[in-house]
């Protein structure tokens, strides 16, 4: 999830709309770090994938490319600055690459091949059409995208050189997924009302303005430096948890998946069955070495049959 600073330098930042990009920051990063506590098996498995967490999620990246079409606005508005672009479109690129590379090696199963990064690569050169247009044009073209993405899909960008559309039926596996339909819409809306604030001379209103500066002055140093927090903050989270987890020994992950089997099988049975259910599912899985090939989602053909038998043998013994 993650961004990088798109206001160009300009003679007069507006202080809040670089405190609002660091406020995103530090809310990204709050949701890595419970990311990585769950990869490292302190927190149940598949725990930000609840509703509240993906709800969490998807506001972060829309805030961040809402801000990449205001700073486009900002930045571009009167007139294209193709140098600054140029540089900037080159870094956010270049990022983009080395993360996927980065994660293709680390998590090749869920590597990130079009995330926040690589979208605002492209959401940035396509929101040049629409800077020096008239506000309401980005705004009606975002509904577009949406509609799209609600009403129509094809098997023909499940290829994976079209995945970057987002139009298949089904999700590509990734950690890190922000396609053009629908994330392009939240970079529309930020053009569109970027370009209605302009007009209304809001931004030369805000610029006046600022948070405390206790508050201020971290905001806003994030938010400028944007790019480099975020391509650090990550390989430092995870730092920290391993080593903590080297210093305290792996967690036992048995409570979790206990916990998260009754309340899976509550829906369709009483607690009399569930709870010796779930506890035979664990020892026995312990017993036939397929406890951690489960939790890792690496098990191989043999061991999947293996777990049905294991899964049928508790079920007879609560008859």
């Amino acid at each position: 999830m993650t961004p990088p600073d798109q206001n160009p330098r300009i003679k007069s930042r507006i202080s809040l709309i670089d405190a609002a990009r660091g406020f995103a920051l530090l809310a990204m990063t709050l949701y890595h770090f419970t990311w990585d506590l769950e990869f490292f098996g302190w927190l149940a498995p598949a725990y930000t994938q609840q509703p509240q967490w993906a709800y969490f999620a998807r506001a972060i990246a829309s805030s961040f490319l809402f801000l990449v079409g205001i700073g486009l606005v900002l930045g571009h508005g009167n007139s294209i600055r193709w140098a600054g672009f140029a540089k900037r479109f080159a870094m956010v690129a270049g990022a983009a690459a080395l993360i996927s590379i980065a994660t293709y090696f680390f998590i090749p199963n869920g590597f990130i091949f079009f995330g926040i990064l690589h979208g605002i690569a492209l959401f940035s050169l396509l929101g040049l059409l629409f800077v020096r247009l008239h506000w309401l044009i980005p705004i009606l073209t975002a509904a577009g995208v949406q509609y799209v993405t609600q009403n129509y899909s094809s098997d023909v960008f499940f290829e994976p050189y079209f995945w970057w559309v987002g139009l298949a039926p089904t999700a590509p596996q990734a950690n890190d997924y922000v396609p053009m339909f629908p994330w392009f819409s939240a970079t529309l809306c930020g053009i569109g009302l970027g370009k209605l604030a302009q007009q209304m001379g809001l931004f030369k209103a805000l610029s006046g303005y600022s948070l405390p500066r206790a508050i201020n002055t971290p905001l806003t140093f994030i938010g400028r430096y944007s790019l480099i927090f975020y391509l650090i903050h990550q390989p430092i989270l995870l730092g920290l948890v391993w080593s903590y987890t080297q210093v305290a020994g792996e967690p036992d992950k048995a409570p979790i998946f206990i916990h998260q089997c009754v309340q899976e099988c509550n829906r369709s049975n009483g607690k009399l069955f569930c709870v010796p259910y779930c506890n035979c599912m664990v020892e026995t899985m312990k017993g036939e070495k397929l406890f951690t090939p489960f939790l890792d989602r690496a098990m191989t053909d043999t061991q999947t049959q293996s777990l049905y038998d294991v899964r049928d043998m508790c079920v007879a013994q609560q008859k």
